[in-house]
């Protein structure tokens, strides 16, 4: 979005109601995803509309010379890569673990931990090594199931590359 802008900003004044359009599409990505009202990445309707404004807003311009004409061809090629890394992060926003693979890990540690605490003699270090072991492989499933949905969770995608892109789009 950065060499966007860029691309358009050296393209000239024709170029400013692009830029403003690119500005209020990043705005709303940011809101839209970590706001008050944050809604799922696909969901954004909005955002979406904006990205297709700046696009009309591109397919509009008509460069007057070579130079602004391989401007207008770099425009086109950066909005291109917006809209296409957009579309990855909406298909890479849900989970892609699919749940029989969950149920057979699960089911398949429920039973490699039967097992051991089935022969295990019975004494405190065992069950407290049994124990500890089944929270920190119950800590490690759930810390893998809460990033592969990376817009919620404790742990989620940081804003900050966004805002920084805002920041210099300001400029």
């Amino acid at each position: 979005m950065i060499l966007l802008d860029r691309t358009l900003r050296h393209y000239g004044p024709e170029a400013s109601d692009v830029r403003q359009r690119l500005r209020a599409y990043v705005r709303q990505a940011i809101n839209g995803t970590w706001g008050a009202d944050a809604s799922p990445v696909l969901e954004d309707r909005t955002a979406e509309a904006l990205l297709d404004e700046v696009g009309n807003g591109l397919v509009a311009m008509r460069p007057s010379d070579p130079v602004r004409t391989e401007m207008w061809r770099q425009a086109e090629v950066s909005y291109q890569n917006v809209v296409r890394r957009r579309w990855v992060l909406i298909e890479e926003s849900e989970g892609t673990i699919p749940t029989p693979f969950l149920v057979m890990l699960v089911a398949w540690l429920v039973l490699i931990f039967a097992s051991f605490g089935y022969r295990a003699p019975r004494n405190a270090v065992v069950a407290t090594t049994l124990l500890v072991s089944a929270f920190l492989i119950a800590g490690s499933i759930y810390l893998i199931l809460d990033m592969n949905v990376p817009f919620s969770g404790p742990i989620k995608i940081s804003p900050a590359p966004l805002q920084r892109a805002e920041e210099q789009l300001r400029r």
